[in-house]
């Protein structure tokens, strides 16, 4: 059963609670077990005195099963002192029927026994199993209360020798038949002290442990009586009123152990200690004023008597120093209690004050925190905006340069991030330490910096910005790195009157101005820059419109094999008719889409139209499928798998396909990498477009997945004057390419001439108006059917 299962190594505080039938049978048992008891209690002295005797027995055996009972039933959270009280009960029965047995033997019962023994080994037991028994957990110490208990008990003995044991005993001159009789009252004093702290000190107010109290009264009462009946010459038995005593007793140790509440008392184990409550003032000075006055009543007796003896002032006296001692003791425990609860409140009010301290240290940690950039110690956007909005309403001449590092991804790339962000420290007190004084330096993001310069005009400005870029033209050295950088600047003079939000968005319209003109330079703000900027949102809401309304088409520009001009493959390229309006160039609408993530859908879009497209005229003239890919496709996770079902659904193999990237995919699209891998084992070809407009290219070649290299139309010979330093550039591109086993692309081919030396030099494809412009794929089936050299 689960209540009856054991909890080892749980406090007390986390013992199971009782089930309801528990508590209730608890109630029911002890409440029976107090009516049958008493009631066997109130007819033991009317029965014979071996009855007595055995009655008080059976009445003790059923006290031992109460506490086992109870032990079961309500599994209390200190179960010693319980089995404690039930080793006291077993010494009581062991005594009873020792007793009773005597009697029926006809012995002589004035004679000490082991049977004493067993009843006086009682007292300590019961004194032993109160004095532990569990509270609250509201005081401090386990201890709390034993001053008082022994104040009592000093008092409580002077009154016992004052008004019971000189009177009855010693006046007299003669010991009682049976002399360890004395015993019983000075040992029922231990018990009842134990009791009195339980009430005093604890304050408890569970059922079980008022039955215990009242029992320990019950047995001192029993004992009084039977002492003062034994020293008049009473039986040894007892007179009735003691029979009842005793039995009281019994009866309600055993519904102690009965009442639930014997297992709802739990100590906090992990609280904290509360202080010890003291006994109230009037209570001690009666504690004082009550020793002296039994020795003084109990002297003047005597005197008026004539039986003074020294015993009748040692003992009063004696009591009297003992109780004095104890209250000096419990006022020093008092007074230390004062100082500590002082020393306390002290060490509360200095943590308190250490408390704020560290909050208010905390505060401006979190403060810092909230406006500076945690890596370089700059400050971030948001105080930049509050500093910038200050300079504006001091009318401080001055202007705001927005600046990045140009070619800083590839730092990350190269050398990992913890160079990167030693390089971002570097920059930033590079930067510091050559601003003009006043300037605010702060990082706002990534390699993105901004400085609120104070300086007399723009022509000051502008020689700040051009100073900043010479500065990080100068190599770092970082982590072991020699490393080169760059910066593109923009700038924006304050004027009174602006708007801090529109100098911040000027500021960086100039900037990304400085880097689409090439970076490493500086732009000055002009209005037409933020024109272009509206302009350019205005195209990206209408491509997002002309997407869904069917405005865009595909057109496709024959690409041919050389010699001969046969048609081998197409390239698809998209155009924008506008239903009401012109056309839209290509250079103005597909930047736009680049900026805004449009290209993604729209290049999906071209590359499912154009694979339905090209599917006839791939099963009928073996024609190819060239498609551009932009850096933002190949970031996507799905974009291999995308190819791959636009090519399911327009029946195309992944041989006829050929996807175009430029060197800006391999540096901005890593991730994409593996994709064009996949696609390439598929059976997708690679072109690598525009090569040798950038300046890594052949770092690319050996690691890249790629099958062709597409020449770009800046190298083709031309009636120019450097046309004689071309063709060696593009015999060398296609021996490149040849050695590495690449096919090679001439795009812009416009005369026949630069035909037939593409042709003589081993170039495999070309593709320009020589050979078609770009047309609407209605116009290409007539296209494919021969050569199209002679139909430019």
């Amino acid at each position: 059963r689960a209540a009856g299962r054991r909890w080892p190594g749980r406090s007390p505080a986390a013992r199971p609670i009782a089930r309801p039938d528990a508590v209730l049978l608890g109630r029911r048992w002890s409440l029976g077990y107090l009516v049958v008891g008493v009631s066997t209690g109130l007819i033991a002295p009317l029965t014979p005195s071996a009855v007595q005797e055995g009655l008080y027995g059976l009445l003790g055996v059923s006290v031992i099963a109460a506490v086992a009972g109870g032990l079961r039933l309500h599994r209390p959270a200190r179960p010693l002192a319980w089995r404690l009280l039930l080793l006291a009960m077993v010494l009581v029965v062991v005594a009873n029927f020792g007793w009773a047995g005597m009697i029926a033997a006809g012995l002589n019962q004035s004679h000490f026994s082991i049977f004493d023994v067993a009843y006086y080994a009682m007292y300590p037991a019961l004194a032993a199993a109160t004095a532990i028994l569990p509270v609250h957990g509201r005081y401090g110490s386990p201890l709390a209360g034993m001053t008082e208990a022994a104040i009592i008990t000093s008092t409580a003995g002077v009154l016992l020798w004052t008004l019971l044991v000189d009177p009855l005993v010693f006046d007299v001159g003669t010991l009682p038949r049976d002399p360890d009789v004395l015993a019983y009252p000075i040992l029922d004093l231990m018990i009842l002290s134990m009791g009195i702290r339980l009430i005093l000190v604890t304050g408890t107010r569970a059922r079980a442990h008022l039955f215990i109290i009242l029992a320990q009264f019950a047995l001192l009462a029993a004992d009084i009586v039977y002492f003062v009946s034994v020293a008049n010459g009473g039986r040894m038995t007892g007179p009735p009123l003691t029979v009842i005593g005793w039995s009281m007793a019994n009866v309600l140790l055993g519904a102690a152990a009965l009442h639930p509440s014997m297992g709802s008392v739990a100590t906090a184990p992990s609280a904290r200690l509360a202080p010890e409550r003291p006994v109230a003032l009037p209570f001690y000075v009666l504690l004082v004023l009550l020793s002296p006055a039994a020795g003084a009543y109990s002297v003047l007796t005597q005197l008026r008597t004539g039986h003074l003896d020294p015993f009748d002032v040692i003992v009063p006296i004696a009591g009297t120093m003992l109780t004095a001692v104890l209250l000096v003791a419990r006022l020093g425990q008092l007074t230390g209690v004062a100082q500590r609860r002082a020393t306390d409140l002290d060490t509360r009010t200095i943590d308190l004050e250490d408390a704020l301290h560290r909050q208010h240290a905390l505060q401006a940690e979190l403060a810092h925190q909230a406006l500076h950039d945690p890596l370089t110690g700059l400050p971030n956007r948001a105080l930049l905006l509050r500093r910038t909005a200050e300079a504006l309403d001091r009318a401080t001449p001055g202007g705001l340069l927005m600046f990045d590092l140009d070619g800083f991804k590839d730092v990350n790339d190269r050398y990992g991030h913890p160079a990167g962000d030693a390089l971002l420290i570097a920059v930033a007190h590079r930067i510091g330490v050559r601003l003009p004084s006043g300037s605010v330096l702060a990082r706002l993001g990534g390699d993105e910096f901004a400085i609120i310069a104070e300086v007399a005009d723009p022509d000051a400005l502008a020689e700040c910005a051009t100073e900043i870029v010479a500065t990080l033209r100068m190599p770092f050295e970082v982590q072991g790195h020699r490393l080169h950088t760059s910066a593109s600047v923009g700038l924006r003079w304050i004027e009174p009157g602006a708007a801090t939000d529109d100098l911040i968005r000027d500021a960086d319209l100039a900037l990304y101005a400085a880097k689409s003109l090439g970076k490493d330079q500086v732009v000055v703000f002009d209005p037409a820059l933020r024109e272009k900027r509206l302009e350019g949102a205005r195209t990206v809401e209408r491509l997002r419109s002309a997407l869904d309304c069917g405005e865009l088409e595909v057109w496709y520009q024959p690409i041919v094999a050389l010699p001969g001009g046969r048609s081998a493959a197409v390239e698809a390229l998209l155009r924008w008719r506008a239903f009401d309006g012109p056309a839209v160039p290509p250079d103005r609408f597909i930047p736009a889409a680049e900026q805004s993530g449009l290209i993604v859908p729209v290049g999906e879009w071209v590359l499912r139209q154009a694979c339905r497209d090209v599917a006839g005229w791939w099963r009928e003239h073996g024609t190819a499928l060239s498609v551009n890919v932009s850096p933002l496709q190949l970031r996507e996770p799905g974009f291999a798998a995308m190819v791959r079902a636009g090519l399911a659904e327009a029946g195309l193999p992944p041989s006829a396909l050929i996807l175009e990237i430029t060197e800006n995919v391999l540096m901005r699209a890593e991730d994409g990498i593996a994709q064009l891998a996949a696609l390439r084992a598929d059976g997708v070809r690679i072109a690598l477009d525009d090569f040798g407009t950038g300046y890594s290219s052949l770092a690319y070649l050996r690691d890249l997945p790629i099958d062709a290299l597409k020449i770009d139309r800046s190298f083709l010979p031309s009636d120019g004057p450097d046309s004689g330093q071309r063709t060696p550039l593009v015999r060398a591109i296609v021996e490149l390419a040849g050695a590495l086993g690449l096919n090679t692309i001439a795009e812009g081919v416009e005369t026949a001439q630069q035909a037939a030396l593409l042709a003589e030099l081993g170039c495999q494809w070309a593709q320009g108006n020589r050979y078609g412009a770009a047309m609407t794929a209605q116009r290409i089936p007539a296209l494919l059917s021969g050569p199209l050299a002679e139909s430019a």
